[in-house]
């Protein structure tokens, strides 16, 4: 894991949630996914869409032209960890297609304009995926 995500977990964990920086204000969420190779548990901090009960996240990779390795862990593995706030569960992942994902990324735009420009900046469809709580 990057120095810059263990300084973003330390400051969400140590919170209740809030980071300070470019994410001050922004919803975080951290996920702790399974490797799709290495079966090691992966932790990152993403920023998310609350959707009713369902935390929405994108694997924008900032516009690459490639899928963040989180979202191959999810696809291989769907089962993961979520962290919001000061609250831990489990969750399965889903990824969201058609008129749907339209609807989220739009409102995630709305949200943080910068998504736009990383999906003018990749040719790729930048996919969508919902965490649904388990239990």
């Amino acid at each position: 894991m990057s120095d810059f995500n263990t300084q973003v977990i330390e400051e969400f964990r140590a919170n209740a949630g809030r980071v300070g920086g470019n994410f001050e204000g922004a919803p975080m969420v951290i996920i702790t996914t399974t490797g799709a190779k290495s079966g090691q548990p992966r932790t990152l901090p993403l920023v998310y869409l609350p959707d009713s009960d369902r935390v929405v996240i994108f694997a924008s990779k900032a516009g690459a032209p490639t899928n963040p390795d989180w979202y191959h862990n999810i696809v291989a593995n769907p089962n993961l960890t979520v962290e919001v706030s000061s609250e831990t569960y489990e969750a399965v992942a889903e990824e969201i297609t058609g008129e749907e994902r339209d609807r989220l990324f739009a409102a995630q735009v709305a949200a943080m304009p910068g998504f736009q420009t990383y999906a003018y900046n990749t040719t790729r469809l930048i996919p969508v995926v919902a965490l649904n709580r388990v239990g």
